[in-house]
């Protein structure tokens, strides 16, 4: 046992460090991986990989999925300006005899059609004109997979294939993500370190772009849980390999296990701050749930993001 802890503990500490050292070189690619997939997340601020109760834990920490108890679907559709969609789908499956928590996601973003654009006059050096239409198409399939260590310790890990497409041309590769998460035992107070999409560069036609390397750090804490009352608060830091640190903070708030309201922001951030969102639970048949959340995310100067998840658990 102390030795997988060592191991997890210097592939997320020591391995950091040593990429960022020649990493903040240029832009990331492959920016598709870091919009958050969950309402409920983006609604916190996006601060919840030290919460990850949920499907969506696929995304923010696989060592959070081995909380969940029984199979989970989530699904989510957000409208970005200039007719770009964003859309995720992902199921938790408990695996009894195997032990832990499987986890598949599906993550695909849409351009829409896109102006072709030429040279008109190149004399001039500022007409252009365009006949023809082209549209870029980002996939990503993720395999994930949870469990615990001990009572209090889990460890998480998931593997992306990556494909984005661009009219005839594309750039296909992989990324891993590795998770934990210690729950100390007061009021629920839980830690967790993911480092997220680490692996080669794409290729794209003759140029090499690194992926959007990050390791994040978070808590929670369940501040109040008393009759029909219970609010939890999360906060974290990422350092990404493209940028300046991040810091993200929320709070969530649940009335009777059937309604939520969130509110959180984010610093460090080049568009947008604060998000808030609200959630329902509605109890179908025998153990069967639904909760559909809905998140907003200022998005600056440009039009607001809504963002709608539906999560079955059965």
């Amino acid at each position: 046992m102390r030795k997988v802890l060592a191991l997890v503990l210097f592939v997320l500490v020591v391995i950091p460090g040593l990429v960022w050292g020649q990493a903040k070189t240029g832009t990331a690619g492959a920016q598709f991986l870091e919009i958050g997939v969950s309402a409920r997340a983006v609604g916190m601020g996006n601060a919840f990989l030290a919460i990850a109760n949920d499907a969506s834990a696929i995304y923010y920490n696989p060592a959070g999925l081995p909380q969940l108890v029984q199979r989970e679907i989530i699904l989510t559709h957000v409208d970005y300006p200039a007719d770009i969609t964003y859309d995720f789908g992902g199921l938790a499956y408990p695996v009894r005899g195997f032990g832990g928590v499987l986890g598949l996601g599906f993550y695909f973003l849409n351009s829409g059609d896109m102006d072709y654009t030429t040279y008109a006059h190149p004399s001039l050096g500022s007409e252009w004109s365009s006949d023809q239409t082209f549209s870029a198409k980002e996939y990503a399939v993720a395999l994930s997979y949870g469990r615990y260590l001990t009572q209090r310790f889990s460890i998480g890990a998931t593997v992306k294939l990556i494909d984005e497409l661009y009219e005839e041309e594309r750039a296909v590769g992989w990324a891993a993500d590795i998770g934990t998460l210690y729950n100390t035992g007061f009021k629920n107070f839980k830690i967790g370190m993911v480092m997220s999409n680490f692996g080669p560069d794409l290729k794209f036609i003759r140029d090499n772009y690194p992926l959007p390397i990050s390791f994040k750090f978070g808590a929670s804490m369940e501040v109040l849980n008393f009759g029909d009352h219970k609010t939890l608060v999360d906060f974290e830091v990422g350092h990404p390999n493209d940028n300046l640190e991040k810091f993200n903070g929320g709070i969530e708030y649940w009335y009777k296990d059937f309604l939520a309201l969130r509110a959180g922001d984010q610093f460090g951030y080049d568009t947008g701050n604060f998000g808030f969102g609200a959630g329902v639970k509605i109890p179908l048949y025998n153990k069967t749930k639904l909760r559909v959340d809905y998140g907003y995310h200022n998005f600056g100067k440009l039009d607001q993001i809504h963002r709608f998840t539906l999560n079955l658990s059965f």
